[in-house]
């Protein structure tokens, strides 16, 4: 299906204004909509959509100060707080650019505008604005599959220290490194942190390190400008980007390759990057979670991660035990997933016999609630029953290890 083309409002109380932007929006493949009043754009925007609005802030009833402009944005702001909004405005009038971005605006362009300016600022922002409606749309998808979760299975001794932890540092900006063995939950506390902290209504974004080749890691992280490369046929927003103003985890951090560590240093210091191919020094307001199940000493030792870094990144440090350490855990996850993927399958499934759960507490494992989850859907799929039994885990394989009992 071809992709929809970009709609693109614009305002301002000059025709001669609307027709060339107008023309030049259509020969860029923008779908341009103008208005010449304030209360025009305003109304357009409650009955549909836009992807960006270019909006002059001068108009015939207020032609110097920009105060009909600047009420606009506050107008659009208070019932979408998304469209992203680039003010035009005339040479040297800077400040009043400025107070329009600190109004909600993205960006702005001097009138008379350069073509190419013009078009790179709508671009970067009709690119950052569809890429924030997928990770909002992501993150609403991750939010219903997750709900049955609720709040972090930890009633085990073990965990309690974990949840302290969380409760502490939750609410403030600091950045957090939480370790532990693969598939033991470092994403779900992640998680939770974002949730229980000031950012949780902007993006969690995520980021698994260990799946992005050293080739792609700096458009991904930082993003680039179009022609940055080869490739490079429009411009791309980084994860940085995204998460403006909320959380960004970092995942597997043990990869990040050393040529990059100097600049996501930078970024943890004082917020500030430029895109791949841009001299443009941009500003992001992020909190940095990030994981590893990886002992990062030896790759420091080794001279492959720098030990600035990790303490700018471990400023506070959460370890999760693994899985077989955590006691009556097990089987408390063990019935959350048998809800999760009942009802996901629309199996008849309603519980385990005596003999699985005490299955379920001896096996040793290896792979955490990842595992966990994994083997409670399987067996799901395939009792013959409505009780799970010790035959339908399938744990054999692999070399049990008695897991404490109490809490």
């Amino acid at each position: 299906m071809p992709t929809r083309a970009p709609r693109i409002f614009v305002a301002d109380d000059q025709s001669d204004v609307l027709e060339a932007a107008r023309l030049l929006l259509k020969g860029e493949g923008y779908a341009a909509e103008t208005f010449n009043r304030p209360d025009a754009l305003v109304a357009a925007l409650q009955r549909s959509a836009a992807d960006a609005v270019l909006m002059d802030l001068n108009y015939t009833r207020d032609t110097t100060s920009g105060a009909e402009g600047l009420d606009t944005i506050a107008r659009i702001r208070s019932s979408d707080p998304n469209t992203p909004i680039i003010v035009m405005t005339a040479w040297g009038s800077i400040g009043l650019a400025v107070e329009a971005m600190r109004r909600g605006a993205q960006d702005f362009i001097e009138k008379p505008w350069d073509n190419e300016r013009l078009l790179t600022v709508l671009r970067t922002q009709v690119a950052l604005g569809r890429a924030l409606d997928r990770a909002r749309a992501l993150e609403t998808e991750n939010r219903e599959l997750t709900a049955m979760d609720g709040e972090l299975v930890a009633e085990s001794k073990v965990m309690q220290p974990v949840l302290e932890t969380i409760a502490r540092v939750a609410p403030s900006d600091a950045n957090v490194l939480i370790t532990g063995e693969s598939g033991c939950g470092k994403g779900r506390v992640a998680r939770l942190i974002h949730e229980r902290s000031p950012r949780r209504a902007s993006s969690f974004v995520t980021v698994n390190i260990g799946s992005l080749a050293e080739t792609v890691f700096e458009s991904e992280m930082f993003g680039h400008v179009k022609g940055a490369f080869t490739d490079a046929k429009a411009d791309r927003v980084g994860r940085f980007e995204l998460a403006d103003g909320g959380t960004l985890f970092l995942d597997e951090i043990a990869n990040i390759p050393v040529a990059q560590q100097a600049r996501l240093l930078r970024v943890l210091e004082d917020g500030s990057f430029e895109r791949l191919g841009s001299s443009r020094t941009q500003q992001v307001d992020v909190r940095v979670l990030a994981a590893t199940n990886a002992d990062i000493q030896p790759e420091i030792d080794a001279g492959r991660f720098r030990k600035d870094l990790l303490y700018r990144l471990n400023t506070i440090h959460i370890h999760l035990p693994p899985l077989r350490d955590r006691g009556d855990d097990i089987i408390h996850l063990a019935q959350r997933f048998i809800a999760r993927h009942t009802q996901r399958h629309r199996s008849a499934v309603d519980g385990f016999s005596d003999s699985a759960v005490s299955a379920l507490r001896r096996y040793a494992w290896p792979g955490n609630v990842r595992e966990l989850s994994h083997v409670i859907e399987r067996a799901v799929l395939m009792a013959p029953g409505r009780t799970i039994g010790p035959a339908d885990l399938r744990l054999e394989s692999a070399p049990p290890t008695l897991a404490t009992s109490g809490p």
